[in-house]
C-alpha cells in the first residue's frame, strides 16, 4: 500500500509545495524562492524554458516515434556558461517532449559527459550526450526537423499552451430580495473599487456599465486589472433566486461551465448551495462575504467549494479568518483565484483531454516537419559526430563531478521517514541552485521544499543526512541502500549552492563542578566558552550554533527548555555548526530578511 508522505508542517512557512519549480532561473528574470507564499501554484514555470534559451537562438530540433514514448520532440542547444570570467565552459540544454503533459527540461555540464571527443573545441557527439542524459530514449528513431520557420513557433506554442496569463472570472452578486438581472449595489461597488485601486502593481482598472451607457444589455459589466503578470477580467452578473425563500439558486445561463466563479454575498444574502449550481465541468466557487459594508470598518471573509476532482490550492484560509479591506486582502484573494484556475487544470478529466490533444499535436509535428536525416549525420559538423578510423578511445569525462555546478536540479534516490507513522517512504531529493525539494516517488508530488538561502548546515552519519534550515528546523533522509557515494555528492552539492556548512557531532563533558563550560542564547548560539575547558577542547567557539541537543532540534525548544536539557542530561550530545569566517553565527535568509506578513484581524462581534 502506497504511503502518502506529509511534511507540510516542516515547510509551512516557506510557501506551498504546489508552487515549486526546480528548473534553473534565468538571470534576467530571477525570482526569489523565499518569497513563494502561495503564488503560481500548479503553474508550469518551465513552460518558458524554450523561449528563454532556444527560441531565436541557434539550436537543433528532432522528431521521431519512440517505441516506448510514442511521438517525441527533442530540442538541444550547446550553450556557454557564464562563470564569472573563468575559462569558458559549456553545457547542453535539452527539452524532451512526449505525449505526457510533463516535459523533461534541463541542462548538463559538458565536462561531466563521458565521451572520447573532449578537447576538440567543437562540442561532443550528440549521441554521447543523449545516451548519458536520457538513456531510455531510442536515439535511432530520431530524425532532424525541417528548417521551416514554423517549427520553432509551433514548439513554442506547444510548450506554452498551459501558460495562461489572461483569466476570465465570473463574479455573481448575491443579496436578499434580489431582482432579476441586478448587477450592482453600494457594497459591490466598494468591493470592485478595492480590487481596482488597492495596489499600484495593477496597471489598469475599468468598470464598464453597459446598461447605463446604452450598449447591449445582454453583456455583463466587467472589471479588468493586472496582478503581477496575470490579467484578470471579472464579469459581473446576478445570482438568481428561484424560490421565495432563496433556497433555489441558478447561475446566469451564459456563465454555466466556467471553471472559477466568485460569489459576492452581502450580509443579508441567503446561504450559497454549490451542489445546486455546479456545472458538469470541474468547478470552483470562491465565496466572498462582506461585513459592515460601506463603512470605515468593512471587512471580508472567504470560503471555497471545489469539485472532487480539483486538488486543494493555496493560500490556506485560516479558521475564522476575517480580513479588513486592504491591499493585503486583495493580494490574498487574487492569488487564491489564480491558483484555483490552475488547480482546475489538474483534474483527472482535464488531464485526460489535454494529454489526448498533446499527442495529436506531436503526431502532426512529426508527420509534417520531419526529414529523413538521422540524428548521427544531422549535426556532424556542429557536434563533431564524424568519427575517424582508428582505435576506439575510452569514453571518459574530464571532470566527472562538473555537473555539481549545474544551475538546474540534480536528483538522488532517498528514503524519508513519515513523521506521522515512521514508515519509510521512497522519495527523490532534488537540489537546484535555488531550492531543495523532496518529491514522493509514488505520487510524484512535492512533499517538502526550502530555499537554498535558508539552509544553514547539515550533518551526515551512516548514510543518513540531516539538513538544517531557517531557524534550525530539520529535515532528515537517508540515501538508498546507504550509498556512501550519494551522501558525498549531496553534501558537495549543498556546499556549492548554499551558504551552509557541515555540522560536527560532539559529546560535551562536565567539569568537576558539573558545568559544561559555555553559555548559549535562545537561538542556540554559543556566547562564551571557558578557555581550554572541555567544551573548548570539543571545538566550541563563540558564534557556533547548536542545532540539535540530545537528538532534539533546538528550533523546537524554548530557551528555558534548552538550558534545562543541558543542565539535567547525564550525557550531552549536540550537533554544532561552525561560525562564519568573521565569527558571526550562521543564519538563514528568512532570519535576516523578515518577509511582510498578511494583515489579518478576527472580529469576534461579526458573525
Amino acid at each position: 500500500m502506497d504511503q502518502n508522505l506529509d511534511l507540510t508542517r516542516l515547510s509551512s512557512s516557506t510557501g506551498t509545495n504546489a508552487a515549486v519549480s526546480v528548473l534553473e532561473v534565468s538571470t534576467r528574470s530571477k525570482r526569489c524562492p523565499a518569497d513563494l507564499r502561495g503564488t503560481d501554484e500548479f503553474l508550469d514555470l518551465g513552460a518558458t524554458y524554450y523561449q528563454k534559451y532556444f527560441y531565436t537562438k541557434d539550436h537543433q530540433n528532432y522528431f521521431g516515434v519512440d517505441p516506448k514514448f510514442g511521438p517525441v520532440s527533442l530540442s538541444v542547444r550547446r550553450d556557454a556558461v557564464d562563470d564569472g570570467g573563468n575559462p569558458t565552459r559549456f553545457c547542453y540544454r535539452i527539452i524532451l517532449r512526449t505525449g505526457q503533459l510533463s516535459t523533461l527540461r534541463g541542462s548538463i555540464m559538458e565536462d561531466s559527459v563521458p565521451s572520447s571527443k573532449h578537447g576538440t573545441g567543437r562540442g561532443l557527439p550528440l549521441k554521447d550526450v543523449l545516451e548519458f542524459v536520457v538513456p531510455e530514449l531510442n536515439i535511432q528513431s530520431l530524425r532532424a526537423a525541417s528548417r521551416s520557420p514554423q517549427v520553432p513557433d509551433l514548439l513554442l506554442q506547444l510548450d506554452q499552451q498551459e501558460l495562461i496569463l489572461q483569466h476570465r472570472v465570473d463574479l455573481q452578486l448575491s443579496r436578499a430580495g434580489q431582482n432579476t438581472g441586478e448587477t450592482s449595489s453600494p457594497a459591490l461597488t466598494q468591493f470592485l473599487n478595492l480590487l481596482g485601486h488597492s495596489d499600484p502593481v495593477k496597471s489598469f482598472y475599468k468598470h464598464q456599465d453597459q446598461q447605463n451607457s446604452g450598449s447591449n444589455s445582454t453583456e455583463s459589466p466587467t472589471v479588468s486589472m493586472m496582478f503581477g503578470e496575470f490579467q484578470l477580467t471579472f464579469h459581473v452578473s446576478a445570482l438568481l433566486q428561484t424560490d421565495a425563500d432563496g433556497s433555489g439558486q441558478v447561475l446566469r445561463s451564459h456563465l454555466v461551465g466556467n471553471d472559477v466563479t466568485v460569489i459576492f454575498q452581502e450580509p443579508d444574502a441567503p446561504p450559497f448551495k454549490p451542489q445546486i449550481n455546479r456545472a458538469d465541468l470541474q468547478h470552483v466557487f470562491i465565496i466572498v462575504r462582506v461585513h459592515r459594508p460601506c463603512t470605515q470598518h468593512t471587512c471580508y471573509s472567504l470560503a471555497v467549494s471545489r469539485s472532487r476532482g480539483v486538488p486543494p490550492f493555496g493560500p490556506s484560509i485560516p479558521s475564522g479568518w476575517i480580513a479588513p479591506a486592504s491591499s493585503a486582502f486583495v493580494d490574498f484573494l487574487l492569488t487564491k483565484i489564480i491558483n484555483a484556475k490552475h488547480a482546475t487544470h489538474k483534474s483527472e478529466s482535464f488531464v485526460t483531454m489535454a494529454t489526448r490533444a498533446r499527442k495529436e499535436q506531436l503526431k502532426q509535428l512529426v508527420n509534417s516537419f520531419v526529414t529523413t536525416t538521422p540524428l548521427d549525420s544531422s549535426s556532424g559538423v556542429r557536434f563533431s559526430l564524424i568519427s575517424l578510423g582508428g582505435k576506439k578511445k575510452e569514453r571518459l569525462a574530464p571532470h566527472p563531478l562538473a555537473y555539481l555546478q549545474s544551475a538546474g536540479a540534480l536528483t538522488w534516490s532517498v528514503t524519508v521517514r513519515d513523521p506521522r507513522s515512521s514508515v519509510a517512504v521512497a522519495c527523490r531529493l532534488a537540489v537546484s541552485s535555488e531550492l531543495l525539494v523532496l518529491i514522493e516517488e509514488a505520487g510524484r508530488k512535492v512533499v517538502f521544499h526550502c530555499s537554498c538561502r535558508d539552509v544553514i548546515g547539515w550533518n551526515t552519519a551512516h548514510g543518513s543526512i540531516q539538513v538544517f534550515y531557517q531557524h534550525g528546523l530539520c529535515v532528515a533522509f537517508s540515501t538508498r541502500d546507504g550509498r556512501w557515494e550519494d551522501s558525498q555528492e549531496i553534501t558537495q552539492r549543498l556546499k556549492t549552492v548554499t551558504h551552509g556548512a557541515a555540522g560536527a557531532a560532539v559529546t560535551l563533558r562536565r567539569n568537576r563542578l558539573g558545568q559544561l563550560g559555555f553559555h548559549v542564547n535562545f537561538e542556540g548560539v554559543v556566547a562564551d566558552v571557558e578557555a581550554h575547558g572541555f567544551a573548548w577542547q570539543a571545538g566550541l567557539r563563540p558564534g557556533c550554533r547548536l542545532v540539535e541537543i540530545c537528538s532534539v532540534p533546538v528550533a523546537t525548544l524554548s530557551h528555558e527548555q534548552m538550558i534545562e536539557l543541558l543542565r539535567t542530561s547525564a550525557n550531552v550530545s549536540a550537533i554544532v555548526l561552525p561560525p562564519l569566517r568573521d565569527g558571526t553565527p550562521r543564519r538563514s535568509f528568512s532570519e535576516t530578511q523578515r518577509l511582510p506578513l498578511l494583515e489579518v484581524r478576527l472580529d469576534l462581534d461579526v458573525t
